[in-house]
């Protein structure tokens, strides 16, 4: 059995679909958690397996109340096309995370981007859909 945890957490979600998606893939994988914060739309409105009877799920209205959430040794990682980013494939991932999208339009703002513990991207030119590259992190995380 691996030791430590995992949680997800996207900075203003701005599509239900893709919302859903991430607390579907986050519960299938055994996250331990996840957050939205500044949520653009009711959270409930897409988990049609109802996964937040099954996994925490936390909403936040500002970064600084996510901040406060975050747990005692806990890194946080942030998802993003950065040119200081670590491609995900040489990521060695900590015991205790935290990972971080950006927003389906507008990304992590650089403020957020510098409290992070690292920064991870995926491979390609192009911004990814969130949903799948929240569930190819989480995927990525387990499959090590």
């Amino acid at each position: 059995m691996k030791r430590g945890y995992f949680g997800l957490a996207i900075y203003h979600p701005k599509k239900e679909v893709n919302w859903g998606s991430l607390v579907r893939t986050a519960k299938i994988l055994n996250c331990s958690f996840i957050a939205a914060i500044g949520a653009r739309f009711p959270l409930q409105a897409s988990d049609t397996r109802k996964s937040h009877r099954h996994l925490p799920v936390f909403e936040f209205q500002t970064f600084e109340e996510f901040q406060k959430f975050m747990p005692m040794d806990c890194k946080l990682v942030g998802v993003e096309l950065d040119e200081r980013a670590t491609n995900l494939k040489n990521f060695v991932h900590p015991e205790r995370a935290v990972y971080l999208m950006g927003a389906e339009n507008t990304g992590l703002p650089q403020p957020i981007m510098d409290k992070c513990y690292q920064i991870v991207k995926l491979e390609g030119e192009h911004s990814m859909n969130v949903a799948c590259a929240g569930s190819i992190v989480l995927y990525h995380r387990q499959a090590l």
